[in-house]
């Protein structure tokens, strides 16, 4: 194992037997070094990965300190993979929403309040008035996260917003192509509003199921056809 990754295990191990809490102020950094018998340079490289994991804040002047820890902020880091997959792995992605997103539906349904369905309407709205994929997209994105939100689990949103992220959205929406597409999208909102305002959990939940289908289905057909386009490029340099 290298330096660098005994030196990460080492301080993820403080974290998890609770040498280090959450919010708490690391050692300084000659002090931690020869506590964990490291050196400094190796020190440095692990503090650098674990900032860049959430695990660590670094605070300009002030010290490193450990993040929160909170499950939503940790799990984002995940969401690179989502924005780069492509044809078979975006499907593996997308079969992992319809086995969860369902689920947190139905939860939704036995918590949702009249101001919720309220707000929902209203997105459904934009997103009827959406003038092009990337407008729709955004609207979709905090239609579902709603929803997803509703159901009281900050972990299950978390995922669920990880595994279909806003630029995958875009590229099936693209791939899939044509207003008709985007018509029944906006059906299948519409239908899973009509049963969450029911408080109807099983049709929500069928209703979700049938949505998210859908979407695997225009992704499988894309990715047959060679119609899927790639991971966004990179900007040109100036």
């Amino acid at each position: 194992m290298a330096v660098t990754d005994q030196a990460i295990d080492r301080i993820k191990a403080m974290i998890v037997a609770g040498a280090l809490a959450p919010g708490q102020r690391l050692p300084r950094e000659e002090e931690l070094a020869e506590d964990l018998g490291l050196s400094r340079n190796s020190l440095r490289e692990a503090v650098r990965a674990l900032t860049a994991m959430r695990i660590l804040v670094v605070r300009q002047g002030d010290g490193t300190y450990v993040s929160s820890l909170e499950p939503g902020l940790l799990l984002e880091s995940l969401s690179f993979a989502s924005d780069v997959s492509t044809g078979e792995r975006a499907l593996q992605l997308l079969q992992v929403r319809r086995l969860l997103e369902p689920q947190a539906t139905a939860l939704a349904a036995g918590r949702v309040t009249d101001q919720d369905l309220a707000r929902l309407s209203g997105l459904l709205r934009r997103c009827n008035e959406a003038r092009d994929v990337e407008e729709f997209v955004a609207c979709d994105m905090d239609f579902h996260g709603a929803i997803a939100d509703l159901a009281g689990n900050p972990v299950l949103s978390a995922l669920l917003r990880i595994v279909s992220s806003r630029t995958q959205r875009v590229r099936v929406l693209r791939a899939a192509g044509g207003d008709a597409v985007l018509a029944g999208a906006q059906r299948e909102h519409a239908a899973i509003v009509e049963a969450l305002a029911a408080r109807d959990a099983k049709l929500a939940e069928a209703g979700a199921a049938v949505h998210i289908a859908g979407v695997e289905r225009w992704l499988r057909a894309a990715t047959a056809a060679g119609r899927e386009p790639g991971p966004p490029q990179a900007p040109a340099t100036p």
